[in-house]
């Protein structure tokens, strides 16, 4: 069991009486009466890509891993309505790929892929490099099934427009982090494949004229941008160092980066390349942007994006290091990102800043590089949580989110309870407390304890 019981970043690692892993949903809804029964604690674990540690277990060993791996099944692809029938096991670059088979493509994509599962995308309501354009999962979800914490199989995989029947669960459980109920299937909706793209890398001077570009090319080409990405040049410069087969797109060096990409999925629309270069030309104009460059082929363009989806890879790479995955205004990311940095660098010396991400919808990767031959484990238990809290500090300062699309887990839970407004953890509580009155579904994860009962 040990690769099941660390999560991706290194930084949990937790005891466990039993990894099972049933095959369907029955199996599941077996496991789940026998545990309820025995009042046995169930971390339930898809892909273990998560960013939080929410599919990890603690250190008791008590608690079981419910694996949804060998449910990988894709059921039913529906090529007219593009709707996707799909076990919660399914890996997402499968699901790419199937789609791919069929004239249609899934638009959620993030450096994970290939590891990261259908059912964990939907608890933790993943986002990615795709938002700007498409949503989160919750706008990509038009059904689930789901085994509730009594054992109970919640059969919510209609894909209705409309459906008034009171609270939907189906939202309760989308970004629930398997706290109420474990996802085994979805309905997932699939769009055209696309004619055409264009992939284009941006030098630019600093975030703000980032942000500038990207009201640019909204005002111009709202429904053509897919993504619109911003990096700084120490990310590209970790990235070109320790990910092979990876180098800077542009022959000159600039502070800040952009990376966007427009799309044609009608033939009746411009090419991409041609509607990219006038645009990046009245940029130019504009003093927007440095230097551009347009990628010429789709093995470039998948280059580019290698890049952006190499980031954490890197940052990891190269040494220990806080990761905030935070969202604010669109407006104020910008502000946030050129006033907040130089603060922690001086409050903290020796600790670097890397801001990066989803420039276009607000949520920002920032991570902050501990010194150099610090003691690790020591400076995450002391600089390293004061540090975490004056940044979630500050998000709130900005009317923003300690988390825009990974989730709580229980990496953040203790500071999501400090911050939140009591009524938010009360109505959390509350639902956990109804859907899960024994405590058995991921305790320890999302939802702050005070309130909940203890389970053996």
């Amino acid at each position: 069991m040990a690769p099941w019981l660390t999560d991706w970043r290194g930084r949990y690692t937790g005891r466990a009486a039993a990894l099972v892993s049933p095959a369907n949903t029955q199996e599941v809804a077996e496991v789940i009466r026998r545990a309820a029964r025995h009042r046995i604690a169930i971390v339930p674990q898809g892909g273990n890509s998560g960013m939080v540690a929410g599919a990890t277990p603690d250190a008791s060993g008590d608690q079981i891993i419910l694996s949804l791996r060998r449910m990988d099944g894709i059921i039913e692809f529906d090529t007219d309505s593009g709707l996707v029938h799909c076990q919660a096991g399914v890996i997402l670059q499968n699901l790419h790929d199937a789609a791919a088979t069929k004239g249609r493509r899934f638009p959620l994509t993030l450096g994970g892929k290939g590891s990261a599962t259908i059912g964990g995308l939907i608890s933790t309501n993943a986002g990615g490099t795709q938002v700007l354009r498409h949503g989160t999962m919750r706008h990509l979800v038009a059904g689930v099934e789901a085994v509730l914490p009594d054992g109970s199989i919640y059969d919510g995989l209609s894909p209705l427009k409309k459906d008034n029947r009171g609270y939907d669960l189906k939202h309760l459980l989308i970004g629930g982090e398997g706290t109420i109920g474990i996802v085994t299937s979805a309905i997932v909706q699939t769009v055209p494949a696309l004619v055409d793209r264009c992939v284009v890398w941006v030098g630019v001077e600093s975030p703000e004229h980032a942000y500038r570009l990207l009201l640019f090319m909204q005002t111009r080409a709202r429904e053509r941008l897919e993504g619109f990405e911003i990096l700084p040049q120490r990310a590209l410069n970790a990235v070109v160092k320790h990910i092979a087969g990876t180098r800077a797109p542009l022959e000159t060096e600039h502070s800040w980066h952009v990376l966007m990409e427009l799309v044609q999925d009608d033939p009746n629309q411009s090419a991409p390349a041609t509607l990219a270069t006038n645009l990046l030309e009245q940029a130019i104009e504009a003093a927007m942007i440095e230097n551009a460059t347009l990628a010429s082929s789709e093995a470039q363009a998948e280059a580019f994006w290698k890049i952006r989806d190499s980031i954490a890879e890197a940052e990891r790479a190269e040494g220990p290091a806080l990761q905030h995955d935070i969202s604010v205004p669109v407006a104020a990311m910008s502000r946030f990102i050129i006033q907040e940095s130089p603060v922690i660098e001086q409050k903290w010396p020796g600790t670097k800043t890397v801001a990066f991400g989803h420039l276009g919808d607000g949520n920002i990767h920032f991570h902050v590089k501990a010194p150099v031959g610090v003691d690790t484990v020591q400076w995450y238990a002391t600089d390293g949580k004061v540090i975490t809290s004056h940044i979630y500090d500050r998000v709130v300062a900005y009317a923003g989110s300690l988390s825009a699309e990974h989730g709580i887990g229980q990496s953040k839970i203790a500071e999501f309870a400090r911050l939140s407004d009591p009524t938010r953890i009360s109505a959390l509580q509350a639902i956990k407390n109804a859907f899960d009155p024994l405590g058995i579904m991921n305790p320890g994860k999302l939802v702050p304890l005070a309130q909940m009962p203890m389970s053996a």
